[in-house]
Parts: structure tokens; sequence; C-alpha cells
């Protein structure tokens, strides 16, 4: 950061989708971490929480707008339909830069250790744009999951993705990564791959990961298989180079298959016509694989460029207490200033 700031403006971006029955205590917990940074002067009096409805179907936008009366700290982003944790998570990113100095995002399902986000502060106030939450160890994971996360991230890795090692989206982000973030237009969204692109300084916080602690995964196993392979299409065109390599090898092969077919002609041992056969399978599919690869190639390109679809549409924005008052105060201080100015 080109400076440091005493008592940052702090806004916790909380996505939520169908989340009534951890809400509550997710509410709770976040208002005592608030509360006590506050009092030790580590962030502004005028933090908040924003939580962002995904298009739940159940009462957390209810449950949101109830506490948003009587919290302080609450104030609501609602979706106007289901866009997806990564747009979500955007949308609520995009919102909170307004009015604050770093945002820290945070599922609502209580996983992520809480107690790291002073953490997370004390490295922004060392200097540091972005904090990534780290988890120590997957040991609250099944076989299953552990396996596939470690697959994921290594994959990605020799793919040549810059992304974390077992990061998710427990991050501190500072308000110029937040307008540099808010330049990728691009509609299919990897947060974990985008971030590490923007590049200014960044350190990370370890931490680790709970049980869930009401309520169920709202990411199975195909929703997680469908986050992977978008991560991996949004950021790599290895895929298509692989299909490109393939093709190029069953031409070769085509060109040994050839040599044999030939062979085994001249020497009488095949029937009328499998030459012929075995020639143009083999020599058509491997030409069909490059020129599809190739192709490819260039949609790939192309692909990142034109995703150009609003990544998503608001409903209603519920604004907190502590904003309001930070609003009211600086209408107060422009009535001052024009009041000097006509004296």
């Amino acid at each position: 950061m080109d400076s440091i700031i005493s008592n940052p403006v702090l806004t916790l971006v909380i996505p939520c989708y169908n989340e009534e029955e951890v809400l509550p205590e997710t509410i709770s917990r976040l208002t005592a971490i608030l509360e006590e940074l506050t009092e030790s002067q580590l962030i502004s009096k005028h933090s908040k929480m924003l939580f962002v409805d995904d298009g739940s179907r159940d009462q957390t936008w209810d449950i949101i707008a109830s506490y948003n009366l009587k919290n302080p700290f609450v104030s609501g982003l609602k979706l106007a339909k289901n866009a997806g944790h990564q747009n979500a998570l955007l949308s609520g990113l995009m919102e909170a830069k307004k009015n604050s100095d770093c945002v820290i995002s945070v599922d609502a399902d209580l996983q992520d250790d809480l107690n790291a986000i002073r953490e997370f502060i004390i490295k922004f106030n060392e200097g540091n744009d972005i904090v990534y939450g780290v988890r120590k160890s997957r040991t609250t994971d099944t076989f299953f999951k552990r396996s596939t996360a470690q697959g994921f991230y290594r994959l990605m890795s020799k793919m040549g993705v810059n992304i974390v090692y077992n990061h998710a989206d427990y991050r501190l982000m500072s308000k110029r990564v937040l307008q540099e973030l808010s330049n990728f237009k691009e509609v299919n969204l990897f947060l974990r791959g985008l971030v590490p692109l923007i590049g200014y300084k960044s350190t990370e916080v370890y931490y680790d990961r709970h049980e869930r602690f009401a309520g169920e995964s709202k990411y199975p196993l195909k929703k997680m298989l469908a986050f992977a392979f978008d991560g991996i299409t949004s950021f790599s065109v290895t895929p298509i180079r692989l299909i490109s390599a393939v093709g190029f090898g069953m031409f070769g092969i085509s060109l040994l298959i050839a040599a044999y077919t030939l062979i085994s002609k001249f020497l009488g041992t095949t029937v009328w016509g499998w030459s012929s056969l075995m020639l143009s399978i083999w020599f058509i599919g491997g030409l069909q694989l490059v020129a599809l690869g190739l192709i490819g190639e260039y949609i790939g390109k192309i692909y990142k460029e034109v995703k150009q679809r609003p990544k998503y549409i608001i409903e209603t924005i519920l604004e907190s207490q502590s904003t309001l008052d930070t609003e009211n105060t600086k209408k107060v201080n422009n009535s001052e200033r024009e009041a000097v100015a006509v004296q």
C-alpha cells in the first residue's frame, strides 16, 4: 500500500444461499469480533458486515432484514436471482469497496476460523494489500474431498495458473485491489485465480478449518466438479493444446499404420478393401483432431475476450447504521464547507 491507514473501515462480505439455520449464530459471532476490533482501535467504528443473499429460497433475506433494524453493523444486498457463489461474492465486493478501506470475504457456514480476522487486519496494517487465508491442513475433510481438492490445486499449478495452495475465498483485499479487480470484465469468474493476477503486496495467514456449524453444504460433488472445470477453462488453454498434441500423435500413428497396411497388402495377408479402410480411418481421424485442436486454440482465446454478460443483478440494498452515520457526517461536513465559502 502507498501508506498505512490507521483505523481502516472494514467490511465483511458474506455470501449467503439458504443459510437460515446458521445465519443468527454467524451474525452474533461476527458482531463480537467487530466490537472487539473496534474497541482495540484496529478498525473504524464505521465498519460493517454485508450479507449478500444469492437468491435464497428460505428465510435468509428476512433474517438479514430483521437484524439490519437492530444491529448497527448489519447491511444486506439481495440479488434478483441465484447468480452463483462467485458472482454473489463479487457483487458484495464491488458494493463494499465504495465505503471501505479493506474488505474481508468469508463464508456464512462458520467453517473458516473467524479469529483469523484480527490477524488479517494486523497484516493489512503492516502494508499488505492482499491477505490470503490458507488452511493448515484438511483433516476435517473426507478422504475423497481431500484427495480431489489437493489434486485440483496441483493440476492448476502444472497448467501455469498462479493459485494459492489450500486457499478458498477467505481473504482480505484493500480498496485499490478491489478497484483493479473491477477492471476484470470476464463473466466466467474464478476469483481464486483472478486475485493473484493483480500482483500487489500479499501475505498469508494460516488457520484451522472447522466443521459446518449448521445446515448442509451448498457445494455437492456436482457443483464442485463444475467449479473446478470453470477454473481450469477460465485460466488455461492447456486442455485444448492437449487435444492438438493428441491429434498430431494420432496423425503420426496413422503414418505407421499406413506403412503396416501397405506392407501387409504387398505380402498378400489382407482381404480386399482392408488397407484403404484402415488408412482412411486413421489418417482422417488424426487430421480431424489436429483441425479441432487448432480451431479450439483460437476459440479459447476468443472465449476469454468476449464474455461480457452481466454477472449479477441487484434487487435490494440495506445500508447498515454505521454506513448511514458516515454518509450523514459527510453531508454535515460538506454543508459546513459550503457555509464557510458563502461567508
